[in-house]
């Protein structure tokens, strides 16, 4: 029994991974502003020509971009998988629970009223931000009493959400000179994601991805309740922190990079549980392959919509992830 289900396991990671690698050549070439083949974008990956065009858009435009979009789609994933896990609440996933909101808050208050003279980085502020947002709604929704409702957590998040977006609105107001660009940022766009980008994200969310992988294991237990976790002899306290710590490295550094993605931590565990059931050693990379195709396959969509301008990514997600956010709403009812 356990071989047919790590065969199985086997022959779905294949399957996404071929299905990811295609998306990944279709986002080199497909509605680019130069026109760029198919072939010419294969060609540019394994030899390069810095003196013809479609090359130089491929390897300075394309690639850095697809890179950033498969990267923050497996993140926001695998957040979303461990905060599903962390508070037995199917529900559960960064934007719904406001620490998306959360971090974007932080990354418009650096980014409106100190652009110039910030204490600390864009990354810091977005990752205390959803922090702070994460312990407000985890405090308010009871989520470590014994007993707590999981409607209760869902009503916190929403109202923890709406009051931080009203006051990252509030501080677009305030600071008009920067509107346009937090706006667009808040949308949430690969559009501007290029190597400086990925330099300064893939270093993070790596070793956070990774982290995520190591505590599948243990991840698993908390599924059985906290009482039997103790009693197995885990220090319930540390593996939640670390949990914790994981879930807001992996969206603060995405939320700070490309803006607020929404509900690609929601609706991929669901996705990849139906895939592989509900061991996290494999919900967790079936979700990181799932997550990295769909913003992938998003953001060719959102050059597709308005070709030659773009939409955002996020909205194309956005309309995605609302209606199925409305079924699982009704399911779990």
């Amino acid at each position: 029994m356990q071989a047919k289900r790590y065969l199985a396991f086997t022959s779905v990671v294949i399957t996404l991974v071929v299905f990811l690698a295609g998306l990944f050549w279709l986002g080199l070439f497909s509605y680019s502003a130069v026109p760029v083949s198919a072939f010419e974008a294969l060609h540019a990956l394994f030899e390069p020509n810095s003196t013809q065009m479609a090359h130089i858009v491929v390897m300075d435009i394309r690639l850095p971009r697809v890179l950033e979009a498969g990267i923050i789609g497996a993140a926001l994933a695998c957040a979303g998988a461990l905060m599903q896990a962390l508070t037995r609440n199917p529900l559960a996933s960064p934007s719904l629970f406001g620490v998306n909101a959360g971090a974007a808050l932080g990354m418009a208050l650096v980014a409106t009223f100190f652009v110039a003279s910030s204490p600390i980085s864009t990354q810091a502020a977005a990752m205390l931000g959803g922090f702070g947002a994460w312990v407000l709604v985890m405090i308010l929704g009871g989520a470590w009493k014994m007993g707590s409702e999981r409607g209760q957590l869902v009503l916190a998040g929403i109202a923890i959400s709406a009051l931080l977006g009203a006051l990252t609105k509030a501080c677009v107001i305030l600071v008009e000179d920067q509107a346009i660009a937090v706006m667009g940022w808040l949308a949430g766009s690969f559009a501007n994601a290029g190597w400086d980008t990925w330099r300064a994200s893939w270093p993070i969310l790596l070793p956070a991805l990774l982290g995520g992988f190591i505590l599948a294991p243990k991840v698993n237990l908390l599924v059985m309740g906290d009482e039997r976790v103790k009693s197995l002899g885990v220090n319930l306290s540390l593996l939640r922190g670390l949990i914790a710590l994981v879930v807001l490295l992996l969206v603060g550094i995405s939320v700070s990079s490309v803006g607020a993605i929404a509900f690609v931590g929601l609706i991929v565990p669901h996705m990849a549980r139906a895939l592989v059931g509900y061991d996290y050693r494999l919900v967790l990379p079936v979700s990181m392959l799932i997550g990295a195709g769909l913003t992938i396959g998003a953001d060719v969509l959102s050059r597709a919509v308005t070709f030659p301008t773009e939409t955002p990514a996020g909205a194309v997600l956005a309309l995605i992830g609302a209606p199925c956010f409305l079924y699982l709403v009704r399911r779990k009812a």
